[in-house]
């Protein structure tokens, strides 16, 4: 059985559509093998794969091949994250968490008297 893989990412449920699939194989962040492959490459077991989506990053094992997309529980069987892909998602998910929001350390939002009070100092104006 061969499958192409826009079409076994779709299966294996990493995209929502086979159109955004292949748009992330033609954009470069899926390797199969550590090559840059385009949407109608076939894959094959025990084939690694390295998916790139936003900020997360898989590297996987593909165990069976599906043309077909089925139940989140059958979709995670086409496949194994490796230990060290798993702790560095982990790893990235923590720091995540305890990064501070952008604007955190800004303070609170100026007052109305103080709003009044920086738009006459930037017109040059003092009150």
């Amino acid at each position: 059985m061969d499958v192409r893989i826009d079409k076994w990412l779709w299966a294996a449920r990493f995209f929502k559509t086979r159109t955004l699939a292949s748009s992330a194989v033609l954009g470069g962040r899926v390797h199969v093998n550590g090559e840059r492959v385009k949407p109608s490459k076939v894959v094959h077991r025990n084939d690694r794969l390295e998916i790139t989506e936003g900020s997360e990053r898989w590297t996987l094992v593909v165990l069976e091949l599906a043309d077909r997309r089925r139940s989140a529980a059958e979709a995670q069987a086409l496949y194994a994250e490796t230990q060290e892909s798993r702790a560095q998602r982990e790893q990235h998910a923590l720091e995540r968490r305890f990064a501070r929001p952008p604007g955190a350390d800004s303070g609170a939002r100026p007052t109305k008297q103080a709003r009044r009070r920086l738009d006459a100092l930037r017109r040059g104006r003092r009150r």
